[in-house]
């Protein structure tokens, strides 16, 4: 009885390791994120499964968790895979690890390829200190917050994004961040068109405005230099003070000094309240 974690290749099948090979060639169970997918990664490494394979994906892990735990509190081990990388990150497998550990069921992973480790490390940007965010927000409004969360985040930033959606994220990302906060973007890595397109964010919006982007992309950002966040909070307290000493009511004030920063309105306003609460402890 034991819950299995395999990493699967990106993309070249060479990258598929013997540990893994040799769990589907043993394992009576596989839950897998395509199941068209596995049988052609079985194809590809040249390996024989004759076991049952379970569909396991983001639209139905939540309905197949207890199915598969049920199977491992009898005794059953299941290997999860998904499409390419690790299971949980930004794949199915989450819920299902959480709750077999819970039960004190056996657990163990069997390490691989992941696009975020990769893109890391192809990017050139910083490695001690990273953060992984996973996919970037669809909706334009969550997206524009999603990077007003991350503009004064110090470690190196990694996230997952559509190819027909990063010239508009990475828009949302020059208007918020500023366009010379250095980059990467990884595309198809491991595969035939493998590339990295590094640069300032403001270089690589002009190359994703300049073509057609396919395939899987992986985005890495470096952080904001230390301490950028209190000296940028102490710029716009300043320039909302100077617009109300000049006669400015603090709602034009706020919406004044938001525009000229390229911040939401919001943002403006929690540093001004900030400031306001600070100075009052200080006193």
């Amino acid at each position: 009885m034991s819950l299995i974690l395999a990493a699967t290749p990106l993309g070249n099948a060479a990258d598929a390791s013997a540990r893994l090979k040799s769990a589907i060639e043993t394992t009576s169970i596989v839950a897998a994120e395509d199941s068209r997918k596995f049988h052609r990664l079985c194809s590809d490494i040249e390996v024989e499964f004759k076991g049952r394979v379970i569909s396991f994906f983001e639209g139905n892990e939540q309905e197949r968790t207890p199915e598969l735990l049920t199977i491992l509190r009898s005794g059953g081990t299941v290997l999860v895979v998904s499409d390419a990388g690790m299971p949980t990150i930004s794949d199915p497998g989450y819920r299902l690890m959480r709750d077999a550990i819970a039960e004190n069921i056996p657990v163990s992973v069997i390490p691989g390829p992941s696009a975020p480790t990769m893109a890391l490390a192809l990017s050139g940007l910083p490695t001690d200190r990273f953060t992984f965010e996973g996919f970037s927000p669809r909706a334009a409004g969550a997206r524009q917050k999603f990077f007003e969360e991350l503009k004064f985040q110090e470690r190196t930033v990694i996230w997952f994004e559509a190819p027909h959606r990063l010239a508009d994220a990475l828009s949302d990302a020059v208007a918020i961040i500023g366009s010379q906060r250095q980059a990467a973007i990884c595309r198809e890595m491991t595969k035939r068109y493998e590339e990295t397109i590094r640069g300032t964010l403001g270089e690589l919006l002009i190359w994703s405005q300049s073509q057609e982007v396919l395939g899987e992309i992986t985005m890495v950002m470096a952080g904001a230099p230390q301490g950028e966040e209190s000296r940028s909070t102490a710029a716009i307290v300043a320039r909302v003070n100077e617009f109300e000493a000049a006669g400015m009511d603090r709602k034009s004030a706020i919406a004044t000094v938001a525009d000229e920063f390229s911040l939401a309105k919001r943002v403006v306003f929690a540093a001004v309240v900030d400031a306001k609460s600070t100075s009052k402890i200080s006193t």
